[in-house]
């Protein structure tokens, strides 16, 4: 079964070896790495082509800085597998996770999209494990709400037939293009599964989109759930615990950018929570989107003066 392994590179050469020995290691005749150099300046183009002269299943491809999404999708051009997956170049897959991953495919040909357990924030202080069972989805709402798919919605930890992207690709220019476009690709998966075999482990990176994100960034993510949220109009408690989410996201927005919050006000059933989500819901009945977004600001100002 051919498999596609795409790897974005730029500015990795601390640790790209790592990356591409964790892969290597667990590869056979029918798997391709493409490393897509997105105009490194450090010794990346060299390490990447020496992996190249090394192996011939791993294919070099050197373009001017464009981007993570550009990089992916020059990756996703080029691709001859069945199917493709990501793994970023900071990052690294557990021993064995190819072949756990590649059995579970050949189990079930019906398979378009397979997502395995990860490592988050690896070496960090705020590891923790993405835990997932074996759980199969029909449609896009079981995955996203059912199964929260919007709490891991990363195009790294996942196979993706390749038949997927056909018309999609990742979009250039914005930050968080994972959140824009896994929905997408989803919603074109007649079967999506998700398995406790294979583990990826994502590296902690103090400097990375995630940790230092602005406002503007984070409008953009804010902008993926909206349109997200438009689909599920139901009052059920998984589309409720969404809601909420995207509501964390719009204070931080809010927070930071001070702009007129853009997630419209919907009723929570308060019973139904508990914790700091019930408290937030007393006070999203009591203020709206737009007060609890000024008070969630007034209350860490003062917090942070003391």
């Amino acid at each position: 079964m051919k498999l596609s392994i795409i790897i974005p590179v730029y500015q990795v050469e601390a640790t790209l070896d790592r990356c591409i020995k964790s892969v290597i290691n667990q590869m056979d005749d029918e798997m391709e790495i493409l490393l897509v150099d997105d105009g490194s300046t450090d010794k990346s183009p060299s390490i990447c082509d020496k992996w190249g002269h090394f192996d011939q299943r791993i294919k070099v491809f050197h373009q001017n800085n464009q981007g993570l999404s550009a990089a992916r999708n020059t990756g996703i051009d080029q691709a001859r597998g069945e199917y493709i997956t990501f793994i970023d170049s900071d990052d690294f897959i557990g021993d064995g996770t190819l072949s756990s991953i590649i059995n579970k495919l050949k189990e079930n040909p019906q398979i378009d999209l397979l997502e395995y357990q990860a490592i988050l924030h690896y070496g960090s202080q705020r590891q923790s494990k993405l835990i997932l069972h074996d759980n199969s989805y029909h449609n896009l709402a079981t995955y996203w709400l059912q199964g929260t798919g919007y709490h891991h919605c990363y195009a790294w930890n996942k196979i993706f037939r390749r038949s997927l992207f056909d018309h999609i690709r990742f979009p250039q220019g914005i930050l968080f293009e994972d959140a824009h476009t896994l929905p997408s690709l989803v919603r074109l998966s007649r079967l999506t599964v998700t398995t406790t075999e294979g583990l990826y482990y994502y590296n902690d990176n103090p400097k990375g989109i995630t940790a230092t994100a602005n406002g503007q960034a984070l409008a953009s993510l804010l902008d993926a759930h909206i349109t997200m949220l438009s689909e599920f109009n139901g009052n059920d408690d998984a589309t409720q615990l969404y809601y909420m989410d995207v509501l964390n996201i719009q204070m931080d927005v809010y927070e930071q950018t001070g702009e007129k919050p853009l997630l419209p006000y919907r009723s929570i059933k308060i019973n139904n929570l508990s914790g700091k989500y019930r408290y937030k819901a007393i006070a999203l009945r009591l203020l709206g989107v737009n007060g609890i977004c000024i008070l969630n600001k007034l209350i860490h100002q003062i917090w942070r003066n003391h």
